[in-house]
């Protein structure tokens, strides 16, 4: 496990953008063998996304080659909906960059048979040779999509009831009106993240700090989604100084001490042009 501590939610994010890039790259995609790419929403991968455009329209970097796949849909909210994750997706990100609309792959909040959905996204991902890297978010209750406190760290792609808190922290993108905030999503399960060869995770601010000491600092616990990826054998969590304040002082200097090593996987920074004939 990594933990990469960065300055600022800037620097955070754009470390992650490097490091997406690079892995892109590196892979080298083709109309053969595409990279699979996990994605998340909210407000914490924006930076993130923004970086990305960035690589992308000063030519260093391409999706023409890239499949992704969606941590979560809302349950009933209209596709073309300002807040469904459809319409962030394509506003934050796809529209920006040179990825083919059938690559990309969200989960139908409309389907008429939502656990016929369910499957048949973990069909399509397997189809597409399984997720090379899975990048996400976390609450701050410590929940990765909408896997919230005690769900299944072996869940798969499934229905899933919101927890109040999170209808409340959600009320924000509804006007502020708790009975227009959906009540049940469809999210991939912990079980399918964890699937992934590779897992980021994004957490920046001081509202995620003590999310971030669970995940780090203290057992496996499903009361604490995250905290199962201190079980898989490729997991970064890359973080901004403010996450970081519950955890302890050695444990901060003692992955601090460690990105010399950490900044070699985003130095060199690598471009397309490169391995252009």
């Amino acid at each position: 496990m990594r933990l990469v501590i960065l300055d600022d939610y800037d620097l955070s994010s754009e470390w992650a953008a490097k490091y997406i890039r690079n892995r892109i790259i590196q892979f080298k995609p083709s109309a053969d063998r595409y990279f699979t790419l996990g994605l998340p929403t909210g407000s914490t991968p924006l930076g993130c996304y923004r970086k990305l455009i960035e690589y992308h329209k000063n030519g260093d970097l391409s999706f023409k080659f890239v499949k992704t796949f969606n941590m979560d849909e809302y349950v009933g909210l209209p596709r073309d909906h300002p807040e469904s994750y459809h319409s962030y997706m394509w506003n934050n990100f796809f529209k920006h960059i040179d990825i083919e609309p059938q690559n990309t792959h969200i989960l139908d909040g409309n389907a008429s048979d939502l656990q016929a959905e369910c499957e048949a996204f973990e069909q399509q991902i397997t189809a597409a040779g399984g997720i090379e890297l899975f990048v996400g978010g976390i609450g701050p209750d410590g929940h990765i999509a909408f896997n919230e406190p005690g769900s299944s760290l072996v869940s798969r792609t499934r229905v899933k009831t919101l927890a109040k808190d999170t209808i409340v922290a959600n009320a924000r993108f509804f006007g502020n009106d708790l009975s227009k905030v959906p009540t049940m999503t469809l999210t991939v399960g912990v079980g399918t993240v964890m699937d992934a060869r590779e897992v980021m995770i994004l957490i920046t601010g001081a509202h995620k700090a003590f999310a971030l000491y669970k995940a780090i600092e203290e057992g496996v616990n499903h009361m604490w989604t995250v905290s199962a990826f201190q079980q898989h054998p490729r997991t970064i969590f890359v973080c901004d100084e403010d996450a970081t304040l519950e955890l302890r002082v050695k444990t901060v200097k003692y992955f601090k001490g460690l990105m010399h090593v950490h900044n070699q996987l985003v130095e060199p920074m690598l471009s397309v042009k490169d391995y252009m004939d």
